[in-house]
């Protein structure tokens, strides 16, 4: 199975260095946002229709990571 992490690119001089999905201007918030309104994965699809299924898994899963860190308490 494909890494998911290699569907997220950052590039500076796209959408101001935010993750986007396979160098394309779809970012990975503007994927979750849609999954927050409660839209399905098959309506964000639809309504996003240059990504593929893998993209919202990719998107989901990177979000997952960048918030699973550990943090110290003082």
């Amino acid at each position: 199975m494909q890494n998911l992490h290699q569907l997220i690119t950052t590039n500076p001089r796209q959408c101001g260095g935010r993750p986007c999905i396979r160098g394309m201007r779809i970012r990975v918030a503007d994927i979750l946002n849609l999954l927050a309104a409660g839209l399905t994965t098959e309506q964000v699809l639809a309504e996003l229709p240059d990504l593929e299924a893998l993209d919202v898994q990719a998107a989901l899963q990177y979000a997952a990571q960048r918030l699973d860190y550990p943090r110290l308490a003082a």
